[in-house]
Parts: structure tokens; sequence; C-alpha cells
């Protein structure tokens, strides 16, 4: 009898168990950078597939990789990442592999989408968002519309102390790499040195660095001239038309921003439906009009009012030109020496 009760008492206690383990199933945690997708998203995801989604908010590709690395995955379903920070978790071992038969909408993704170097095939990420990053400026207030690295690094006279940088350290090197000639992904040391020599020379005539109002410094006159993300500088030309978007003559980095599945994940599936339920038309419209980024969803692209594309011209650029930018990669071991050039530059005086 008490070898009866005490089976009893377990088989209780494991079908508790198994349902504790089918209510978490029906919920996932994504983690993705503050107002990068609607509001509603939850309610919405919730209410076509019955699967609870938990948003939690990360400021930097690097603090979520932090996180990520510390706790193996655990506790995150998706992660937005930015194409380098996902190629380098995949290479810790930390991510699912893209199943394509449970994300059906890749098909919405433009050929060249599936062409990324980080990832040829979206064997593990899904590109969510692309860009350019180029020199956004005040069309009234510069003496001649930029169309190099130059006008930026070594400005003109009346130009100087009226332009940002970003400060971010991958954006914070392309122009000098790209002026240079270089790989936006190089460490080899004597690059480094060039441009860590050539970016202290540039911060003694900048305004400030700046990675996130740098487009309203545009709009109230304080800086005639910065360097942005495309998308960004679409914020500041929805507010005055005289602010223009170029990329330089000598090129600019092809950014990409992901979503990815930890091999860790709680609900695999759910993730799946999740990223799927993002690349649909609908959700990539949204974002489009509400971010101002780039889609790599056609349908998306497809999707969206074509005067959208005349107000903001950065947006018309054909998939196919996106990629003959290079594309930022994970640079490994090579990020030592790229980190301590970057701590350089910002402790000279």
């Amino acid at each position: 009898m008490r070898i009866s009760t005490l089976v009893k008492g377990l088989a209780a206690a494991a079908m508790l168990a198994v349902s504790a383990t089918a209510a978490l199933a029906e919920k996932i945690v994504v983690s993705n950078w503050d107002g990068y997708m609607p509001k509603d998203i939850a309610e919405k995801f919730k209410a076509a597939t019955g699967i609870d989604l938990e948003v939690s908010v990360h400021a930097t590709n690097e603090e979520i990789m932090g996180k990520v690395t510390a706790s193996g995955g655990q506790g995150y379903d998706v992660l937005f990442v930015s194409s380098p920070f996902a190629e380098a978790l995949n290479k810790m071992g930390l991510l699912a592999p893209i199943d394509p038969a449970k994300i059906p909408n890749l098909k919405n993704l433009y050929p060249e989408a599936t062409q990324l170097k980080h990832d040829p095939g979206n064997t593990f990420s899904v590109p969510y968002t692309w860009g350019t990053t180029g020199l956004c400026y005040r069309s009234d207030l510069v003496k001649t519309a930029p169309d190099s690295w130059a006008n930026l690094l070594t400005p003109a006279d009346d130009l100087k102390g009226k332009t940002t940088m970003l400060a971010t350290d991958r954006w914070l090197m392309a122009p000098a790499f790209l002026l240079a000639g270089q790989s936006v992904n190089t460490t080899d040391q004597a690059a480094l040195d060039k441009a860590r020599d050539q970016l202290i020379a540039t911060k003694k005539t900048l305004l400030a660095y700046d990675d996130t109002t740098f487009y309203s410094k545009l709009v109230s006159g304080e800086a005639s001239m910065v360097e942005a993300w495309d998308g960004w500088c679409n914020y500041g030309i929805a507010e005055k038309p005289e602010i223009k978007y170029v990329i330089p003559k000598e090129g600019s980095d092809l950014w990409v921003d992901t979503m990815v599945i930890t091999k860790a994940a709680a609900n695999p599936e759910g993730a799946a439906k999740f990223i799927d339920f993002i690349m649909n038309a609908e959700n990539g419209k949204w974002m489009v009009e509400n971010i101002m980024y780039k889609s790599p969803n056609k349908a998306a692209m497809d999707a969206i009012d074509p005067a959208m594309l005349k107000q903001y011209p950065n947006m018309a650029i054909a998939p196919a030109d996106l990629l003959k930018f290079e594309q930022l990669r994970d640079l490994g071991d090579g990020m030592k020496a790229f980190s301590k050039t970057v701590s350089e530059i910002m402790a000279a005086k």
C-alpha cells in the first residue's frame, strides 16, 4: 500500500510538472530594442497564435550579448541583434538553426536578403532591417553638398564645431577605414593606427559624439552635418525637408539587424511562430512606416505608400545596390585590438 501510494504520488507530481511545463511552453520571451516593433505586438501575437509574449528591452547589442553569454541563452527565446553579434553567438553555439518549414513567411524576403555574408541562406538568423551609414546634412547651412568622408573627417572651417560622429565603435572607425580604402572589418594594426590618428585629429573639430540625438541637432541648426544611420536621418528629414542624406563616394557599411532563436529557448516552436508573425507584410509595413528603416522584407516594402520613397529617397535604394557595400562582420579575436584603438581615441584630448 505504501509503495502504491508512493507511486500514485509520484505520478501525480509528474503530471503537475508536465502541466507546468506545458503552461510555460505557451509563452515566449523576446528581447528587442525599445520601440523596434509595434507596442501592441504581444496582444496581436496572442490573438494570432494563443501564445503569450513577454518583451524584454535591451539598450545595446553589447548589453544583450553579455546577458546571453552569461546565462547560456536561458530565459530568452528570440533575440533582436545586429548581424556581427548574431554571427558571434552562432560561433559560440548559442543559437538554434532556422527551420524554413516553420517560418513560411521567409518567402517574403528579397533574394538578396538570403545572400548576406554573415549567414548565407539564413541558417541561424532572419534579417529584420538593413541599411547604410552616411552623411546627413542641412542643405541650407553647408556651402557645398558633401560627397566624401573627408568632408566629415577633415571639415572645412565653416563646419568645424558643427559636426557629430557616431560613438559606437564599429561606426566610429568605419569612416576612417573607408576614406583610406580599407575594409570596415579590418583588424590590421597599421590600419588601426592610421585610423586612430585620423580620428583623434577629427575629434578636435567635432561638436560631439552622438548616437541618439544627432538628427535633433540638425533640426535645431546646432549641427550642420553628422554621421548617421540612414533611418535616423529620416527622422530629421521628417521635421525639416532641408535635411538631406548622402552615401559618400568611398562607400558605406551594410548594417543588418536580425532575429535569432536561442538554442536554450524554452519554446522553440513558439519562437519560430513569432519570427514568422513578424515577417508578415502587415508587421513589416509597420516597421518601415514607423521606424523609417528599409526592410529586407519585399512584401513589406511593396505595401508602403510610394510617396514615402519620394520623401525619404534613401529608402528607395535597390537591394542589389545595398549588397555592393561591405557588411559588418564579427571580428573574433581581432576585436581586442579594435576596442583598444577605440579606447585610445576616446581618451585622447
